[in-house]
């Protein structure tokens, strides 16, 4: 038997195993509407038939000028809110607890998507459907327009949206939160030291820096009660000397739970152009490993996990509390299914669809 598929309970709701499914950005919104398509029922409700524990969203923006791309979804509307409540609605059906990434892009927003522009550089044109962007200091992002810098009502607006987003996410039905403060986007921003050179109360020292995050923790857990687990994502590393690092990343863990979170996804990188990460199989585990001892908080771990061997070694050493699955669901949206079979665990969430494959004859 494997940890792998124990259980795992955060404020009351509880994940059937600890294989979850991370948020990755499908660019599939053709009318920039930020309404979520048939295309997102298909996508995540066959990873939630799957057996993920938790299925969560691709980043979810809270405004329009939060978007990575117009093609992103959004949580800022009340139409955009009833699109979700159906494929949050087939999520949980399928056994998976459905969850929400709420996201701000900052100064990588207004950019072209990752796919069917290949040929298009820099941020998009306004005429084309793109938007001024915003950040904590005025300096680009690579290629990327140079952004305004916010000023102390925008930085009030960012929490307001926040907040709103969460009332709006909650009542869609999902069951679980997750701030996005990773891979370079707005609140990875504002607490590296390699985007945020401001003089003012959030900028400077490492508390100055998580002011934003830290006020933002609390007003979603104000507005949503006891009873919504709130994760947060990290980038565990900049990869680059002089920026963020897991320390920091662990003090601020500790202090996001003193706030209201609850539990923290580890990733690493985005800040910047032009830095090399050592890519390698489970190479941010260390960064979760970290933070889960030093903070004392419950952590997953994401990043080149491909076999479920790996991901229950990742479980079972106590190097993390979970798993987040990215690329390898992709290519194989019922992996924990698959994971199961091959390790020998017997579980009771095979699809009946699909019961005629769950051993070999």
């Amino acid at each position: 038997m494997t940890s792998l598929f124990d259980p795992f309970t955060v404020r009351g709701v509880t994940a059937r195993n600890r294989l979850w499914t991370s948020p990755m950005c499908q660019y599939s919104v053709l009318d920039h509407s930020g309404v979520p398509q048939q295309w997102h029922l298909v996508h995540l409700g066959s990873i939630a038939a799957g057996g993920s524990g938790i299925v969560f969203t691709e980043a979810t923006a809270v405004s329009p000028e939060g978007r990575i791309s117009p093609r992103d979804t959004g949580i800022w509307t009340d139409e955009q809110a009833g699109a979700w409540r159906p494929i949050v609605d087939f999520v949980a059906s399928q056994g998976a607890v459905p969850g929400i990434q709420l996201a701000h892009a900052g100064r990588k927003a207004s950019s072209w998507p990752a796919w069917g522009f290949e040929d298009r550089t820099g941020s998009v044109p306004v005429a084309e459907g793109g938007w001024p962007t915003v950040a904590p200091s005025a300096e680009a992002f690579g290629d990327l327009d140079v952004p305004g810098a916010l000023d102390l009502a925008g930085i009030e607006k960012i929490v307001d949206d926040f907040r709103a987003g969460a009332r709006r996410a909650v009542d869609a039905g999902f069951r679980i939160l997750e701030l996005h403060a990773a891979h370079g986007y707005l609140l990875h921003q504002f607490l590296s030291p390699l985007a945020n050179h401001r003089e003012d109360e959030y900028g400077g020292s490492l508390e100055n820096r998580a002011r934003l995050l830290l006020r933002i923790v609390a007003a979603v857990r104000e507005e949503v009660g006891d009873g919504v687990p709130l994760f947060v994502r990290f980038s565990g590393s900049d990869w680059t000397p002089g920026g963020w690092d897991e320390q920091q990343t662990a003090t601020v863990a500790g202090w996001a739970q003193e706030a209201g979170a609850d539990f923290f996804d580890i990733s690493s990188g985005g800040i910047q152009t032009g830095i090399r990460i050592p890519l390698g199989p489970g190479y941010q585990v260390p960064f979760a490993e970290h933070v889960r001892a030093s903070a004392e908080v419950d952590v997953s771990a994401v990043g080149l996990i491909t076999t479920p061997q790996q991901a229950a070694d990742i479980v079972e050493s106590g190097a993390a509390d979970a798993v987040m699955l990215a690329r390898e669901i992709l290519r194989d949206p019922h992996f924990p299914l698959r994971a199961a079979h091959e390790l020998g665990v017997d579980i009771d969430y095979w699809p009946a669809q699909y019961l005629r494959a769950q051993w070999r004859r």
